[in-house]
């Protein structure tokens, strides 16, 4: 039996980082993002269904999305980011649980969810939450030196994700993720150790 650690945090919180991290330890790391960017890319399984919803003015002459038009429609409008997620987020699960079903005999895995907290569908997916934490300060520092945007729109994408508060209230461990990536690469296999050891236990006890 595989147990699952839902990883999540806020936009500049390194949350990749730590995926990486764990994923360098010989975990077995399942990204949601990554099947998000799959399932809309070229032949994805979820094209059908957004060009249903959407219309074909989302996509170019050769079938492939647009992204950016996209994305600019659900931040622009609440009720299709809610048609999006309806559509994406049922697909996303599936996929999930089909990458689940390849990490059968490992000891336990992470799941790489960006919004956890905010959608009560991937609760399911993890026996405990690990969430990467930073402040707001250190967010917007982050994203500014990553993407170049200016604070106001950064601050606008954070709205859109639960608050820090609701993160650290809804987590089972809490990755403080302030300093140097060593500094990260070394909490990172204290709860590597950590992991292994009550999952191991667990494992045992429900045999």
């Amino acid at each position: 039996m595989t147990f699952w650690v839902g990883l999540t945090g806020g936009i500049g919180s390194g949350k990749s980082q730590a995926a990486a991290e764990f994923l360098h330890l010989g975990v077995p790391v399942i990204d949601a993002d990554e099947i998000s960017r799959k399932i809309t890319g070229d032949n994805g399984r979820a094209l059908p269904e957004i060009r249903r919803v959407f219309g074909a003015a989302l996509f170019d002459d050769e079938g492939r999305l647009k992204r950016d038009i996209l994305r600019d429609l659900v931040f622009r409008r609440p009720e299709a980011k809610s048609q999006l997620e309806s559509l994406m987020h049922p697909l996303i699960l599936e996929e999930i649980y089909d990458q689940q079903c390849h990490h059968q005999h490992s000891i336990y895995g992470i799941i790489d969810i960006p919004l956890l907290i905010e959608k009560p569908i991937f609760s399911v997916l993890a026996s405990r939450i690990l969430v990467v934490d930073v402040t707001e300060e250190c967010q917007i520092k982050r994203v500014q030196q990553r993407s170049g945007l200016d604070p106001a729109e950064i601050k606008r994408i954070m709205a859109t994700q639960a608050t820090r508060q609701e993160r650290l209230l809804a987590a089972d461990d809490v990755l403080s993720n302030e300093g140097t990536i060593q500094e990260l690469a070394c909490k990172v296999r204290c709860l590597h150790r950590f992991y292994q050891a009550r999952f191991s236990y667990l494992s045992r006890v429900t045999l």
